[in-house]
């Protein structure tokens, strides 16, 4: 009887503890759902508008195409890669941005095609992430506005001369 009862004894607590690590995984996984970045993984695709004011202050209006990538390590860390061409603009943003548990980002950024980075600060808020990308010849205002299966993303950018302006729609690719 004594046996029966060590038996399930030790039963109890591999039960228990098997218990608790689940536990513990599905916590984990709960909070890899969550977090500002959760929306934004995968492949997206798009056009937009794009808007540049020289500095003759000569205003030209294009359509352009879009691609997006975004890989997260984290629910609170996301690579970003945006690229857009028209046919006379070109753009080829990267980043690296975290946010920590109150939303608030930061982060590096570089756009390839004028060979400039710098770093990002910024908010997150539900499904909209706003951030500020900063260096010494440009700065720019970049939101982006996740729901399910669409992204909406505006650029306002100064420097070099130029004002920018990028109003893109995307759909996460299959």
């Amino acid at each position: 009887m004594m046996y029966r009862v060590a038996l399930l004894s030790r039963r109890a607590a591999i039960l228990g503890c098997a218990a608790l690590l689940c536990a513990g995984a599905t916590l984990k996984a709960a909070s890899a759902r969550s977090g500002p970045f959760v929306n934004f993984h995968g492949n997206w695709f798009g056009s937009g508008i794009i808007r540049v004011k020289d500095q003759d202050n000569k205003l030209s209006t294009e359509r352009m195409r879009c691609s997006a990538a975004y890989r997260q390590s984290s629910s609170s860390d996301v690579n970003l890669k945006l690229v857009c061409r028209s046919d006379s603009y070109s753009l080829d943003l990267t980043g690296d941005f975290s946010a920590d548990a109150r939303g608030h980002i930061t982060g590096d950024w570089t756009e390839h095609t004028r060979n400039v980075g710098g770093n990002v600060v910024g908010q997150a808020r539900g499904s909209r992430v706003m951030v500020r990308a900063e260096s010494p010849v440009l700065n720019a205002n970049l939101s982006m506005e996740t729901h399910r299966r669409s992204q909406s993303v505006r650029l306002k950018a100064a420097g070099g001369g130029q004002q920018v302006s990028a109003s893109i729609r995307l759909r996460r690719g299959r």
